[in-house]
């Protein structure tokens, strides 16, 4: 991930007040200082996670885990049949 320029965070960031506990806040800063970043990137690539994960989600089918379908009805034998099955 590419680090955002001072323009970019002047424009586009906003400034707030985030309350964690401690041990959080100590694992975010002992990290920080291992990866050499910032703990509040950090804290914004966790929050960016959050937001595309539970907020606003991918709607792409790639994105998208598989249905169940319970149990296998009848499994197919060979690539044929699975490819007739598909282009019938």
């Amino acid at each position: 991930m590419t680090k955002p320029s001072i323009n970019h965070i002047e424009n586009y960031m906003k400034t707030i007040t985030l309350n964690v506990s401690e041990p959080v806040y100590a694992d975010f800063q002992r990290y920080a200082r291992e990866q050499d970043r910032p703990a509040s990137e950090l804290m914004r690539e966790a929050m960016e996670s959050y937001r595309r994960a539970n907020i606003r989600p991918s709607k792409s089918l790639r994105d998208r885990q598989p249905a169940s379908v319970e149990a296998v009805r009848q499994p197919w034998t060979d690539r044929e049949g699975l490819l007739g099955d598909i282009l019938d």
